[in-house]
């Protein structure tokens, strides 16, 4: 990347100032140009990541639109690409969050090779990249998807009910299970997950609506549910808005 690169051209030019020029030590001029490395490096790191940032909030007001301009956000998200050169981990992030608006919007087929390439520690698109596997009937990559994910997420609690709910719909109803438990005991006392071991114990259907709105956006029920769910909620705002009203 090229901060790191930069800085260590820096850091090299001052060790050997330091030493040919100077005649210092080089003990002290090693120590000199570590520290100058290390400056360098978090004033291009602070440099690029503002830019990224910008890019990202521009993206997120167009997101928050009505309506929201998917396409204008995603192109936006696109451009900051080209700063994954100087950063490192800038790639992933920023194609997950391409990745999660083309799978928000249903585009599937274009979510998926952006979701290939997120970041590990963003979660939901880390499931996301799990749900593509499940659908393309990739069990084992399903599995190792969702691991990694619990392993840097561990305490996301809807991440733990997605990974049990997957694997119960593949019919490994004893497995989800023992995701559930262990989801719990990262998250004791978590209430959501301890419903959902009771309704797999118990044969029934887990009780995922009660996570609400994130729930609905990895694509898990039907078109007809997800839009029905979403009239409702605007009934709800609207009704909200005239009892202030009144």
């Amino acid at each position: 990347m090229y901060n790191i690169l930069i800085s260590a051209a820096a850091a090299v030019a001052v060790l050997l100032i330091m030493i040919f020029v100077l005649n210092l030590a080089w003990w002290g001029s090693l120590i000199v140009g570590l520290m100058v490395f290390a400056l360098v490096f978090v004033l291009f790191s602070r440099i690029t990541m503002k830019k990224v940032m910008a890019s990202i909030e521009t993206a997120g007001k167009d997101l928050q639109a009505q309506p929201p301009r998917f396409e204008k956000a995603i192109r936006e998200l696109k451009d900051a690409l080209q700063y994954s050169k100087w950063q490192l981990y800038v790639s992933g992030q920023l194609h997950s969050q391409i990745g999660m608006i083309y799978y928000m919007k249903r585009d599937f087929s274009n979510a998926f090779p952006h979701l290939e390439k997120s970041f590990f520690k963003n979660w939901a698109a880390t499931a996301m990249l799990a749900i593509s596997y499940m659908k393309r009937q990739k069990k084992d990559k399903m599995v190792s998807t969702f691991e990694r994910a619990v392993q840097w997420n561990g305490k996301e609690s809807l991440l733990w009910s997605l990974y049990a709910y997957c694997m119960n719909e593949s019919g490994e109803s004893v497995r989800a299970k023992e995701i559930l438990a262990k989801g719990l005991k990262k998250l004791p006392g978590d209430e959501k997950l301890k419903d959902n071991l009771e309704c797999l114990e118990k044969g029934k259907k887990m009780n995922m609506r009660s996570y609400g709105d994130l729930w609905f956006q990895f694509h898990l029920e039907s078109l007809g549910a997800i839009q029905r769910h979403q009239m409702a909620a605007m009934g709800g705002r609207m009704q909200r808005r005239t009892a202030v009203r009144r």
